[in-house]
């Protein structure tokens, strides 16, 4: 029987056994749960709750519409090897996420399964459209707008919702995940204090957006949405409903044409010179652009675009 160390050294099977399992020790004690996102939003919020114990990364950029990727082997091979996809649902990764889930072979994180969490159900959708559906309406999702995200008095519930979800998956690591979890809240509370007192001025003052990207934010700031760029949503604006709008708006006062930056603003331009207004090309997502690096400062960045913008008219 091997005693010490030093027999074991001496001991070239012994040695290498031992050896093997220091190293897996070392990689389990290293190990980090390894979490994909759809978005960077929720990338975003996961990096802050799971700090030190998660590896995460997004499947898309904040400068891509997510409703439309591509479904590459690539991103199917990084699904492959998660632990746990988090996604943003309400049929907003419907064109693209079931081909991944299906090509990823990895059944930890298909539908019923710890590793596959809706984000949707942790928030109440607005918008839900009511009645039979059907392709003449445009693209409408069902459940209801999808761009719950750009609300900022979503992403409380969100962060317990993440938070419970990780601390199922790491029970050893509940305590300093409930840890991480208050350290953000600490920072986005008083946050949400200075972004309402800087919106404040301009509760419901009139805008016009390109799509439906922006209506929990109007929402949540009480800033009144007149119409959109689109007549429905994915379908080009006619003529006719361009100078229909820009009557609209000429009446009612509004200057201001919120615009995401992955959408061509070909449109938005138009209708801006047939009604005066101004287009104001924004992120809709973390990563965006690169002063919107996380949660926070995309709503840093969000507030004062448009706060100086609509100082601008005033």
């Amino acid at each position: 029987m091997i005693k010490t160390l030093e027999q074991a050294i001496k001991q070239p099977l012994s040695w290498f056994l031992i050896l093997m399992l220091l190293v897996c020790f070392s990689g389990t004690a290293n190990a980090q749960l390894k979490v994909i996102t759809t978005t960077q939003d929720i990338a975003s919020l996961v990096q802050a709750v799971g700090k030190g114990l998660v590896e995460v990364e997004s499947l898309t950029q904040g400068y891509q519409d997510t409703h439309f990727v591509q479904a590459k082997p690539s991103l199917m091979l990084k699904m492959n090897r998660a632990d746990l996809l988090i996604y943003q649902g309400l049929e907003l990764e419907v064109g693209w996420l079931p081909l991944l889930l299906q090509g990823a072979r990895n059944a930890d994180i298909q539908l019923g399964k710890h590793g596959n969490l809706d984000l949707s159900l942790a928030i109440d959708p607005i918008e839900v459209p009511q009645g039979k559906l059907d392709r003449s309406m445009g693209d409408v999702h069902a459940f209801g707008n999808p761009h719950y995200m750009l609300d900022p008095g979503n992403i409380k519930p969100i962060v317990y919702f993440i938070a419970d979800h990780l601390s199922k998956l790491l029970p050893a690591q509940a305590a300093q995940i409930k840890s991480n979890r208050k350290q953000f809240i600490n920072r986005f509370e008083p946050k949400l204090k200075e972004w309402k007192d800087q919106m404040a001025p301009f509760a419901d003052t009139p805008v016009v957006t390109y799509h439906r990207t922006w209506s929990y934010f109007l929402r949540y700031f009480h800033l009144t949405h007149i119409g959109t760029v689109e007549p429905k949503p994915g379908i080009q604006p006619s003529p006719s409903h361009l100078s229909d709008l820009a009557q609209t708006m000429k009446e009612k006062n509004v200057h201001l044409i919120l615009h995401a930056i992955y959408y061509q603003d070909k449109f938005s331009k138009l209708l801006a010179g047939k009604s005066g207004a101004r287009v104001l090309t924004l992120p809709p997502s973390v990563g965006g652009v690169p002063e919107a690096s996380d949660t926070i400062k995309l709503f840093d960045y969000l507030v004062n675009q448009i706060t100086r913008a609509l100082s601008s008219n005033e």
